[in-house]
């Protein structure tokens, strides 16, 4: 797919550090699968790749994390 952020880039398969923040929580998901452009290194995550991130990440702020770097598992 054609990059909607730069508009120059395709998009490829790839992995994408995913950063999260909400109140006094960081939450770093790494290796999540996500189409990578080529052009200026957007990621784009597909549905069923987001909602075990979103979950995940609404998961460590509940428990109180402050910060957290985990390996993406779906």
């Amino acid at each position: 797919m054609k990059c909607v952020i730069c508009e120059q880039g395709k998009t490829h398969p790839g992995e994408a550090t995913v950063t999260l923040h909400r109140d006094n929580s960081t939450i770093i998901l790494k290796d999540v699968p996500a189409e990578n452009c080529e052009n200026c290194g957007e990621y784009y995550l597909s549905e069923d790749i987001a909602e075990p991130v979103l979950a995940r990440a609404e998961e460590a702020v509940k428990s109180g994390a402050e910060v957290e770097i985990p390996r993406f598992a779906a």
